[in-house]
């Protein structure tokens, strides 16, 4: 037993099973390097045997990633886990996290195994994949699902065959908190050798339980790792929270007596870099990260804490990144100021080109918005059209008539290929005629999912606008997100964006812990 919790952050593998939540390498890089920042212990940097975008992402983290674990996914067989030590070659510290389903119903249902062939296939795959790396970890997926004196066995099994940590998720969220804890309590009881691995929990959110249940698993059943992520970024209702589980252990060591190393200033930069890059906006209301976190509008509150902070604040908002580096950069700004905040905001570009363009664009927005906040720039550098040579299409400009009593007019010049095109349409509002004068030429035959408008920083009508247009097509879902301070605009690009994803070939294979 330690006192201290391990943070294990799935972000870019669970968190990206999200409908529409795909990134691109430069992307998961980007956010691997602010979990840096924030000092998590193991980052599970992808699924390396999905997919061959997924194979260089993992490689690419484990390379530049000095001071976290860096973790690849695999199936319980040697193609996977061969797979994810290749990735993981170049990374200070390699974890293999292998994992089979254990309960009846996925037994015989998904895998069509017997519990005999399920357990000598997790028994061989940890011994493989110890020959390759010194840290393992095994998860029993649909783990609190599953019949414990068979979970036991396994796990024991297991954890003979060199794995370092033991995971037991509850894979659907079907878990209740008293229940869970003791269910991992009672396995650790059941398992000879359980002192020789650190047990972790992996939860989902399908109840509303989540944070509630890895607590649990911490508390009543002794696990001393939580697999979670930002946002609680995850497919369905999500996972487990980081920013919940790390700032309620802290606000209440008191009760948990444990320790965790994360730096806690930089949790909100996270939150908001995660949510501008795969388009899933924060709710204003959601604990720690949300934009009402910290905010009072009772009478009865606003007086209590202005008398005495701690009547009504548990937590202080600058101590989870709130406060920091409001307005950086105005239309004053030198192109080495802005490189500096690029650097300072963990923005790593490939090239002193891409700079120049990112750069170019920061103007533009300075001439048009004369102060320009850490979340402008984290737009501006999330859209595409910084990199137009990995983009097939591109918005050039935007023309729209709108009048009361008259349907709404647009003309939209984009490109396609580097080629440039003009689509005309009416529509319902100048925001509907200007996607379908897109879509009028591209003819993508996308169904349009979800089209949500966010304000990027708050309090100023100059905000820009941060839109997400979700589109479905032939089986598969991608989000896009622009930004711009005309909200017509940041939609177009939001639409051009999305259609971009919709070209990627990437495979993934889906996989769930």
């Amino acid at each position: 037993m330690t006192d201290k919790l391990i943070i294990f952050d799935t972000t870019l593998r669970d968190g990206e099973q999200s409908p529409g939540a795909s990134m691109t390498k430069d992307e998961k890089l980007r956010i691997a390097r602010q979990l840096e920042r924030l000092k998590v212990d193991v980052i599970e940097a992808g699924f390396a045997a999905s997919s061959n975008g997924d194979f260089e992402s993992v490689k690419a983290i484990a390379d530049a990633i000095k001071d976290s674990t860096i973790c690849s996914l695999s199936r319980a067989n040697d193609r996977d886990i061969a797979r994810s030590a290749e990735a993981l070659k170049g990374a200070n510290r390699a974890r293999i996290h292998t994992f089979i389903a254990t309960s009846p119903l996925h037994m015989e249902k998904k895998l069509r195994m017997s519990p005999e062939q399920v357990l000598e296939q997790a028994r061989q795959s940890v011994r493989f994949a110890r020959n390759l790396v010194a840290d393992i970890e095994f998860s029993a997926e649909d783990g609190y699902r599953s019949e414990l004196p068979f979970l036991a066995r396994v796990v024991e099994a297991v954890i003979d065959e060199g794995a370092t940590t033991i995971n037991i998720p509850d894979t659907v969220g079907y878990a209740i908190p008293e229940l869970y804890g003791n269910f991992i309590k009672t396995l650790r009881e059941m398992v000879p050798n359980s002192d020789k691995a650190i047990w972790s929990v992996h939860c989902h959110n399908d109840l509303g339980m989540a944070v509630a249940n890895s607590l649990a698993g911490v508390k009543v059943g002794g696990a001393r790792q939580v697999e979670c992520t930002i946002n609680g970024l995850g497919e369905r209702a999500g996972n487990c929270s980081l920013e919940e589980i790390v700032m309620a252990v802290k606000t209440r060591r008191d009760y948990f007596g444990l320790d965790v190393g994360i730096d806690t200033s930089q949790i909100v930069p996270a939150s908001r870099m995660v949510s501008q890059t795969t388009g899933f906006v924060v709710q204003p209301n959601k604990a720690v990260v949300g934009a009402n976190a910290f905010a009072h509008a009772s009478g009865i509150h606003q007086d209590g804490v202005l008398k005495a902070r701690d009547t009504y604040e548990i937590m202080r908002a600058e101590d989870v990144g709130w406060s920091a580096n409001k307005i950086v950069l105005g239309k004053l700004s030198g192109r080495n100021a802005f490189k500096q905040r690029l650097e300072e905001l963990g923005i790593e570009m490939e090239s002193e080109g891409e700079i120049n363009v990112a750069f170019a664009k920061f103007k533009e927005l300075a001439d048009r918005k004369a102060e320009i906040f850490d979340e402008d720039i984290l737009a501006l550098v999330s859209d595409e059209s910084v990199t137009p040579e990995k983009e097939q299409y591109g918005l050039v400009s935007l023309s729209q008539h709108s009048e009361t009593g008259e349907r709404p007019q647009a003309k939209v010049v984009f490109t396609i290929d580097g080629k440039e095109f003009v689509g005309q349409s009416d529509g319902n509002g100048p925001v509907d005629a200007s996607l379908k004068a897109i879509e009028a030429h591209v003819k993508s035959g996308a169904e349009l999912q979800l089209y949500s408008v966010n304000a990027i920083t708050s309090g100023s009508t100059e905000s820009q606008g941060e839109v997400t247009v979700r589109l479905q097509h032939s089986g598969r879902i991608v989000n896009g997100v622009g930004a711009d301070p005309d909200i017509v605009v940041a939609s177009a690009k939001a639409y051009l964006s999305a259609l971009n994803k919709l070209q990627s070939k990437a495979d993934r294979v889906a996989a769930q812990g």
